[in-house]
């Protein structure tokens, strides 16, 4: 029990933090992410001896992140959405800025669907393949690819709109 607790202490170090990386970009909330995390993990130490016997339990641990994401938009209490702007608004010759792009990146992101988030985020963040997004997703490649470009697609539009005002054509 002792290697058991170790191997899987040593994967956690090792993965805990892209893991804890993929939950916040596919939920959109620091806080939620490092509950996504703990309950992943929890569920991963249970089934530790299968996975380990299995291999590869990086990308079985991202699948659980990714469903326990899936798992907490259904629950009625984390449909809250705030809707108030902050006041105070960084210029863009500001230090900040780097910063607001991100943020505008990430408001981006919460406007994409559960399936489009995980696939830009998967693909194009976590720089998965294809293939590799669709095993983990548990869906054919072809909606890995389609959700993919209408998620860029939606995401394109929000920063336009975001930026400008007005949605690009």
């Amino acid at each position: 029990m002792a290697e058991r607790d170790r191997e899987f202490v040593e994967f956690v170090e090792q993965a805990g933090a892209g893991l804890r990386r993929t939950a916040f970009l596919v939920s959109g909330d620091r806080h939620r992410a490092d509950d996504i995390v703990q309950d992943a993990l929890y569920r991963l130490y249970l089934a530790w001896p299968k996975v380990r016997r299995v291999g590869n339990q990086l990308a079985y641990a991202r699948r659980m992140v990714v469903n326990a994401a899936y798992d907490g938009n259904r629950r009625p209490w984390r449909r809250e959405v705030a809707t108030a702007e902050v006041p105070d608004r960084t210029g863009l010759d500001d230090f900040a800025h780097g910063y607001a792009e991100r943020d505008e990146v990430l408001a981006a992101l919460k406007s994409l669907g559960p399936r489009q988030r995980a696939c830009v985020v998967l693909r194009y963040y976590e720089d998965l393949s294809v293939e590799q997004t669709a095993e983990l997703l548990g869906c054919s490649e072809g909606t890995v690819k389609s959700q993919s470009a209408r998620g860029l697609d939606t995401l394109r539009r929000a920063i336009d709109l975001r930026r400008t005002g007005r949605a690009a054509l």
